[in-house]
């Protein structure tokens, strides 16, 4: 028997904005301990017994973000394996094509472990024995769901009513008044999402109740390219057959509608972290009950959650009660706390416009390092730029704008039209519109300069790729 956790690392994250964005979504926020959701989920899943191996769902956008991560935390070197999706499609997608991946890899009898990388579980010992009693129930051949003893008439979680270890039903959200009766019950659980499986009962169970998906999954693995390399394989989900995948949830899709599902109750200390109240209960709350991240200067402030880390300013507020300020270098939010679930209905309309804040954060990652906007005004953009050593960007053309690199720590190797040279610390090269253009880092500390751009169009999609080393492992 082999235990393969799965994680799951998508989605926008949208009431957690403006720290969460479609490009840095809610996994990768970091908790007050200096570790994000991603790595905790990491750390659950190497920590269980005889775990050789991870594997991530994640966004084709998002891989070098989740590598980074992991290499803070992965201090033993088990091997990751990634399925790389092109846009997301819902859970059912990422759990049938994780599971015909590793049947192929390790058989029907593979034990998937289907985590969310953007959950919270303080309770790891609970956590543990539940996986247990899970894997014990799955290679027994039953489909196993996680639920979660509530505290409280939660309206914003699906319930589960089980009867033991046996399912009885799936509830949606419910009312308040339907929740409290739930609670009181005792045979209702929340439906944390958490799930455990072999490869083949998925598999199976899913052919009977949702073929489509099944059908749809294996023609798109047989399009698309497994790449092996660096103690990790990836698969890059053809895009086109993808498209045709339906975007249904793994609960809709099968474990609902299948009689062969069973539950593991459980009290793990569990958390989705779904908004910024969920954020406020986590952190250290001064006598006033303020949550503080950051430098704030506060005059008879109560119960309220101030956001300021990294952003280099000064907050200061006065005779505020009850509410979440969040600040980051593009954004501010301001809301009451009765309001946070409503956080996301400023994400969608920032969507709806097309608006940069929606999607990116002022500093951008990228595979190479990251990029920072430091001011941008009618024909011209200044921007901090670090690359990682060793680490290149892409051989590109610019058709309305050139570019000044000023190096101000480490030494870059440019490309620049035929020549072929290096810029040390406090100089500098000018590429003219049309040239084209390589910056890389070929020493061993990190490489950053500054860019000043400047011409008629300043836009990112003013770029022509001619080579780049980050389209493959």
């Amino acid at each position: 028997m082999k235990l393969i956790p799965t994680i799951l690392c998508g989605g926008a994250g949208s009431r957690l904005w403006p720290v969460s964005r479609e490009q840095h979504t809610k996994p990768f926020i970091r908790l007050p301990d200096g570790e994000s959701l991603l790595q905790k989920a990491f750390l659950r899943g190497v920590s269980l017994p005889e775990v050789t191996e991870i594997l991530t769902v994640t966004n084709r956008e998002l891989q070098f973000k989740t590598l980074d991560d992991y290499i803070e935390v992965n201090k033993t070197e088990v091997p990751t394996s990634f399925i790389l999706e092109p846009f997301g499609r819902n859970t059912a997608a990422a759990v049938v094509s994780a599971a015909l991946h590793m049947r192929q890899h390790h058989g029907d009898d593979a034990l998937l472990l289907v985590l969310a990388a953007d959950h919270l579980i303080s309770n790891h010992a609970a956590f543990a024995k539940a996986v247990n009693q899970a894997v014990t129930l799955a290679t027994e051949g039953k489909l196993v769901t996680f639920g979660i003893t509530p505290n409280a008439p939660e309206t914003g979680y699906g319930y589960i009513e089980a009867d033991g270890n046996n399912v009885k039903r799936f509830v949606e959200k419910p009312s308040l008044e339907l929740a409290q009766e739930y609670v009181a019950s005792g045979c209702f659980y929340w439906n944390a999402g958490i799930f455990c499986f072999s490869a083949g009962t998925l598999i199976r169970e899913m052919t009977q109740h949702c073929p489509e998906v099944v059908d749809s999954v294996r023609t798109c693995l047989e399009a698309s390219q497994t790449i092996q390399g660096n103690n990790r394989r990836q698969i890059e989900l053809d895009k086109i057959s993808f498209a045709t995948v339906p975007d249904i949830s793994i609960d809709y899709a099968v474990m609902e509608k299948s009689s062969n599902v069973a539950v593991i109750p459980c009290d793990i200390g569990w958390d989705d972290i779904g908004s910024w109240s969920a954020m406020d209960r986590l952190g250290e709350h001064d006598e006033a009950g303020n949550t503080v991240i950051g430098e704030t200067i506060l005059h008879d402030v109560q119960n309220s959650y101030i956001h300021s880390e990294g952003t280099g300013r000064l907050i200061g507020a006065i005779g505020v009660n009850n509410l979440v300020i969040v600040d980051t270098p593009d954004a501010l939010l301001v809301t009451d706390k009765s309001r946070v679930q409503d956080v996301k209905i400023l994400y969608n309309a920032l969507k709806a416009q097309n608006h940069e804040a929606y999607k990116l954060h002022n500093t951008v990652v990228r595979p190479w390092g990251t990029y920072t906007v430091l001011e941008e005004g009618a024909r011209f953009k200044i921007k901090r730029i670090e690359v990682k050593p060793g680490a290149s960007l892409s051989l590109q053309m610019h058709h309305h704008r050139s570019e000044h690199w000023i190096v101000v720590s480490g030494m870059a190797k440019v490309v620049n039209g035929e020549r072929d040279f290096f810029v040390n610390t406090n100089e500098s090269t000018y590429i003219p519109a049309g040239h084209q253009h390589r910056l890389e880092n070929p020493g061993v500390l990190d490489l950053v300069m500054i860019e000043v751009q400047s011409g008629e169009y300043l836009g990112e999609d003013d770029i022509v790729r001619f080579q780049d080393n980050y389209g493959r492992v």
